[in-house]
């Protein structure tokens, strides 16, 4: 029984080598699709829940690899973003959805504030408080950090195809984000850009700029298109391309 409790309803966060000696310290805050079946799918047929919707397709695995690679202390969130966005303020539409893309969403529709009040203390604040834990005790130890959130991104949106590879988004954070995009320009086959396919702002995002901007710590988001990490080789592949850039802007601080 405590087995299967453990199952339906998992830690908030899943927390990597949180004593690792990178100065990036990775977050995923859409790793999972995980709903409780309390909530029976929340009405949606299963096979949405292997959609964007639900979740940030690869980006977990490239987090997961990340990590290793880095020495690089990771959080990463263990439900579905449908039931409550880690990367969304609290209250906000895209806070607990009732329409994603182009779907409704039936379990969401109609929520009394007990339940979005249950959402947010069971899934939200556990996941938070223990990213800026972390960050204040980095603080108190005088270590130097950057933040760096790992997502992806679905080719087509609502019948728009999307050019780019992989974007790089930031907002008081420029040489942070600019470094990095000149490391994966290096490969000039890839298309990539800043502050694609999204901006950063604070009605519709929440990690950047509580626990980076607010901090002053350097903090950008990563968006890198699903359809290159739907296999093992693609998702090594990203994973080495932002290991390579990312210590870069570190390098520069010591020399």
């Amino acid at each position: 029984m405590a087995a299967q409790l453990a199952n339906e309803w998992p830690a908030a966060v899943d927390v990597l080598n949180e004593n690792g000696r990178s100065d990036i310290v990775l977050l995923c805050e859409h790793a999972s699709n995980h709903i409780p079946a309390e909530y029976a799918k929340l009405g949606l047929d299963i096979s949405h829940l292997q959609r964007h919707i639900a979740w940030d397709i690869g980006a977990a695995e490239v987090t997961r690899r990340l990590s290793v690679l880095l020495d690089a202390p990771a959080f990463l969130g263990g439900y579905s973003r449908l039931l409550i966005d880690l990367n969304r303020p609290l209250g906000t539409s895209g806070s607990i959805p009732d329409l994603s893309e182009d779907t409704d969403i039936p379990g969401n529709v109609g929520l009394d504030p007990g339940e979005r009040a249950r959402r947010a203390e069971i899934m939200f604040a556990p996941f938070h408080d223990r990213v800026a834990a972390h960050l204040d005790r980095r603080a108190k130890d005088g270590r130097p950090t950057r933040i760096a959130t790992i997502h992806s991104f679905t080719p087509v949106f609502l019948g728009i195809p999307r050019p780019w590879h992989a974007g790089v988004l930031y907002d008081r954070a420029g040489d942070f984000g600019e470094t990095i995009l000149a490391g994966l320009r290096h490969d000039e086959a890839l298309n990539v850009a800043a502050n694609v396919p999204y901006v950063i702002s604070r009605d519709a995002d929440y990690a950047v700029p509580i626990h980076g901007d607010d901090r002053g710590i350097a903090a950008v988001l990563i968006e890198i298109r699903q359809d290159l990490l739907s296999s093992r080789p693609g998702i090594e592949a990203w994973a080495n391309r932002l290991a390579a850039v990312l210590p870069a802007q570190q390098k520069e601080k010591a020399s």
